[in-house]
C-alpha cells in the first residue's frame, strides 16, 4: 500500500436546500474517529479544520425558486480555491453533508488536475443526477446542480468562471434512481457513464465500476470520488434530506471505497 497524506476539510456547507441539518456533518465525521481510522491504514493525516464561504454578492436569479444563491456560490469559490491548495500538498478528504459542496470540490481538483496535465475523473456515488442548472431547478436547491456547474452547462452566470471544465465523459454515477425528467433528457443525449440500481442489480457493483476505473489508469488519469450519503439505503444512512429507497447496501458501499 502507497502511503497517503491526507488533508481534511471542514465544509459545514447547508445551503443547498431548505431543509437544514448539516451544519455538524464536519464535526461528527471527526467524533466518529475518522483521523484515527485512516491512520490506522497506514497513511498521515492533517486536519485544517472548517472552512467558511466568501461573502460574495450575485445578481437575483433569474428563477426565483433559486435558494441562497450568494451563500452557494460564496462557498463554490472557498472550496474551489482550497481544493487547488491542498491538492498538491496530499489527498484532500473534504468533509459536508450538503452535497452542493461538490460544485467547488470537483471543479477545484479538476484544475488541479489540469495543471498537473492529466485528464480528470469524477466517480458520482449518489441516488441523484445533479445535473440540473439554477434556471431549471424546479425545487430551487441547488444541491442539485453541482454536475451541470462542473461541465459547462448554461445558466451558471453568477458562479465563478470554470478553471477546467470536466468532461462529461470522464463522469461515472453509481447507484442512481431518482433522475429529474429534465435531467434525464440531458443524460440520455451525452456520454456519463450511468450505472443505477437496476444494473447494480443484475450486474453486481464491481463489473461496471472497475470498468470505469480501467479507464482512468489506462489514461494516467486523476480520480476524484464525490460521495452523496443518500447513495446508501436509507435503510443504513436515514438522516439525509433526501431519502430514496433501494439504495446501495453497506457491503457494496465497502466494496466501491475499497
Amino acid at each position: 500500500m502507497t502511503q497517503k497524506h491526507c488533508i481534511l476539510i471542514g465544509a459545514p456547507v447547508d445551503c443547498g436546500k431548505r431543509r437544514r441539518g448539516c451544519l455538524m456533518g464536519p464535526d461528527a465525521y471527526r467524533t466518529a474517529g475518522i483521523a484515527e481510522a485512516i491512520s490506522e491504514l497506514g497513511h498521515t493525516v492533517a486536519d485544517i479544520g472548517n472552512l467558511t464561504p466568501k461573502d460574495v454578492t450575485v445578481p437575483a436569479p433569474k428563477n426565483p425558486l433559486v435558494h441562497a444563491l450568494a451563500e452557494n456560490v460564496g462557498w463554490t469559490l472557498t472550496l474551489m480555491e482550497a481544493a487547488q491548495d491542498a491538492a498538491p500538498k496530499g489527498m484532500p478528504i473534504f468533509l459536508g453533508g450538503d452535497h452542493a459542496l461538490a460544485a467547488g470540490t470537483v471543479a477545484g481538483m479538476a484544475a488541479h488536475a489540469q495543471s498537473e496535465g492529466r485528464p480528470f475523473f469524477a466517480l458520482w456515488l449518489d441516488a441523484h443526477s445533479d445535473i440540473h442548472t439554477p434556471e431549471t431547478t424546479d425545487s430551487g436547491n441547488l444541491h442539485g446542480t453541482p454536475v451541470g456547474y462542473v461541465t459547462g452547462r448554461p445558466g451558471f452566470e453568477a458562479y465563478p468562471p470554470l478553471p477546467a471544465q470536466v468532461e462529461s465523459r470522464n463522469i461515472c454515477m453509481v447507484g442512481l434512481r431518482s433522475v429529474d425528467a429534465a435531467e434525464r433528457v440531458i443524460l440520455s443525449d451525452g456520454d456519463v457513464t450511468l450505472v443505477d440500481m437496476r444494473r447494480i442489480d443484475e450486474e453486481g457493483i464491481s463489473g461496471p465500476l472497475q470498468t470505469f476505473l480501467d479507464r482512468v489508469a489506462a489514461e494516467n488519469g486523476m480520480l476524484h470520488v464525490s460521495l452523496d450519503v443518500d447513495f446508501l439505503d436509507p435503510s443504513i444512512a436515514p438522516a439525509v434530506g433526501t431519502t430514496v429507497p433501494g439504495g446501495a447496501t453497506v457491503r457494496e458501499g465497502h466494496l466501491v471505497m475499497e
